[in-house]
C-alpha cells in the first residue's frame, strides 16, 4: 500500500498507519449484521477497543489487510 492510500488511526489526532481493525456495532443505531470498522495503529488499538468493549460495541480485533 503506497502512502496515499495508507489507512490513517482512527484515534484523535493520530496520523500513523494502521495495521489494526477494530471492528464494531453499536445495536442501539445499527441491525445486527452490520459491522463497523475504526482502524488502529499498535500504539491505540487496544485504547480504541477498550473503549468499545466497555459500551459493549466490540465485536473483535484483527490484523488489517494488506498491511
Amino acid at each position: 500500500m503506497d502512502q496515499e492510500q495508507r489507512a490513517v488511526c482512527s484515534a484523535k489526532g493520530c496520523r500513523e498507519a494502521a495495521t489494526w481493525a477494530v471492528v464494531w456495532n453499536n445495536p442501539k443505531v445499527h441491525t445486527p449484521e452490520r459491522e463497523k470498522v475504526w482502524v488502529a495503529c499498535g500504539e491505540h488499538r487496544d485504547s480504541l477497543a477498550e473503549h468499545l468493549r466497555m459500551r459493549a460495541f466490540l465485536r473483535r480485533v484483527e490484523a488489517l489487510s494488506g498491511s
